[in-house]
């Protein structure tokens, strides 16, 4: 979701719309398969405070490459202007 501005409101219809697409659910569920998958494995737990990333950053790829990171490392990539990632390869 884009950033919203500091006195502008969330817009929970527009975000309930986006989410309710399928390619972002069929991205959440390999997300959510990913985790229960590391979870079996024992690389992760529930409230350990760690992500599991998706290393090529694709999640539409079921059996994609997967490692467990801390959340802080996982979600702070540098970011160009218009958000995207600024080293795709990260």
């Amino acid at each position: 979701m884009a950033v919203q501005g500091r006195n502008k409101p969330r817009n929970y219809k527009k975000e309930a719309k986006y989410d309710s697409q399928p390619h972002v659910k069929k991205k959440r569920a390999n997300r959510n398969l990913a985790r229960r998958r590391a979870i079996r494995a024992g690389l992760a737990a529930k409230g350990d405070g760690k992500d599991v990333h998706h290393v090529n950053g694709n999640a539409l790829k079921k059996n994609g490459p997967t490692k467990v990171v801390s959340a802080s490392k996982n979600r702070s990539y540098a970011r160009t202007r218009n958000a995207r990632k600024r080293n795709p390869y990260a």
